[in-house]
């Protein structure tokens, strides 16, 4: 399982700020900054689930699996899962959703892909379906055996 995470850093924004965005949701391996174009954009990757902990417990946290299943499971493909949050909620450690990487926030959102042989699989283990609001069922993580 392959995880890349990115954001465009507005000129408006502080870099480290946004990279703060993203740990607060993710143990990244790598993470740079790199000017795209004109923007300069944060991207960072990593191998293994380990990388989407910090984000597994936050949803149970928040209390918002089913809400977070809905919206990761419009970004599932074939091989893959893409999902946006919302920038400026992520900065103050909660966690928010949004449907597009542009026009629901100013300053955009943080853009999660994840390449995965099981997209069902990292779903049912990153968002199990609930009852009352607990898990009802026990995923292995996509990448364990």
């Amino acid at each position: 399982m392959k995880i890349k995470v990115r954001a465009i850093i507005y000129p408006t924004e502080d870099e480290e700020r946004v990279i703060k965005c993203i740990n607060n949701f993710f143990n990244l391996e790598n993470i740079e900054v790199k000017k795209v174009g004109e923007q300069k954009v944060v991207i960072g990757t990593s191998m293994g689930h380990r990388a989407l902990e910090k984000l597994y417990h936050a949803l149970r946290r928040e209390k918002v699996l089913d809400a977070a299943r809905q919206y990761i499971k419009r970004g599932k493909s074939e091989r893959s899962v893409v999902f946006y949050l919302n920038k400026q909620v992520a900065y103050v450690g909660r966690l928010s959703f949004a449907s597009f990487e542009f026009g629901e926030s100013p300053l955009g959102a943080i853009v999660v892909e994840i390449e995965t042989s099981d997209p069902n699989k990292l779903i049912r283990w990153l968002t199990p379906r609930t009852k009352d609001g607990k898990p009802i069922e026990k995923v292995k993580p996509p990448d364990d055996p």
